[in-house]
């Protein structure tokens, strides 16, 4: 089995689709195809479930992913030595965000990195706060920023910002001209949330429970801002943390603070614990310690 086979096979399995693989990975959609068919005929297994939409791991295929993680893992490492030996200030940083956390802070991490370290560049994955924690655990996201809290006994965690949920609404909403409302005044709205592999989708259903309802669900989305063209047309409320408000510019949507709601969006950096990190990562890591905040 060839390594070059093994990465492209990864690759796809990450990305779950062999289009979005191309993307990001620069090889043509036609030689991952290749790759992959030439893996599964040299194991006589078959890897990915193909009758679904989204592409799914067989059991073989899930065998074959968590022991090449494994085997490719010294090779990255000793890419990234080799590197930083050649150039002490150069270098490549994997960091996985969720595309709302991204939305509002990527800029500005990629923005001051390139301010001081031209030559690091960076590669934004955007995945559910849940995978990114999986893919640094297996050494293939370097830093991960996601929502709290997570687990210590894997990860350095580092806090990183915090902001509070709001509800957003459409402007002529019966509940709009109040200056706040509680929680339990949502169990007969329509909620609009992020799809289930994202924190956020948990966390929300979980205020609503301690609340005393489940919440009726009529749209989940990964991306934000279709989140809010629905709210602006009418077909559902959501609670997102307020600083979002900022990054959209829909005139028909308004924020109401939540009264009795404990919700609190906390944001931490994570990075895979007794794991190497590069001279990129290390410089990345005290930039953002030093206050992302500041350059807002």
């Amino acid at each position: 089995m060839e390594l070059r086979d093994l990465k492209s096979f990864i690759e796809v399995a990450n990305h779950k689709s062999f289009s979005k693989a191309a993307s990001h990975s620069y090889v043509s959609q036609p030689a991952l195809s290749k790759a992959v068919k030439k893996i599964e005929e040299e194991l006589h297994v078959e890897l990915f479930e193909r009758s679904k939409r989204e592409l799914k791991l067989t059991d073989a295929g899930k065998i074959v992913y968590q022991q090449g993680v494994k085997a490719l893992l010294p090779l990255t490492e000793l890419t990234v030595l080799l590197d930083e030996l050649m150039n002490i200030e150069a270098g490549e940083i994997k960091i996985g965000i969720p595309p709302l956390i991204g939305t509002l802070f990527f800029p500005a991490i990629a923005r001051m990195l390139h301010e001081k370290y031209p030559k690091v560049s960076l590669e934004l994955i955007e995945l559910g706060a849940k995978r990114i924690s999986e893919l640094v655990d297996q050494g293939q996201i370097d830093l991960g920023i996601i929502v709290l809290p997570n687990d210590p006994s894997k990860f350095n965690i580092t806090p990183f910002i915090r902001d509070e949920f709001v509800l957003f609404i459409h402007k002529d909403h019966d509940l709009a001209q109040q200056p706040a409302v509680y929680l339990h005044q949502l169990k007969e709205e329509r909620f609009i949330l992020f799809s289930q592999e994202f924190t956020l989708h948990d966390y929300i259903r979980q205020a609503c429970t301690a609340a005393g309802f489940t919440p009726t669900v009529s749209y989940r989305s990964s991306q934000w801002d279709l989140i809010m063209e629905l709210v602006a047309s009418r077909l559902g409320i959501t609670i997102l943390p307020k600083s979002i408000y900022d990054k959209q510019n829909n005139p028909d949507i308004k924020i109401l603070p939540l009264t009795d709601s404990s919700l609190v969006w906390e944001l931490g950096m994570i990075t895979k614990k007794n794991a190497y990190h590069s001279f990129a990562l290390r410089e990345l890591l005290r930039l953002l310690d030093r206050g992302l905040e500041n350059h807002y």
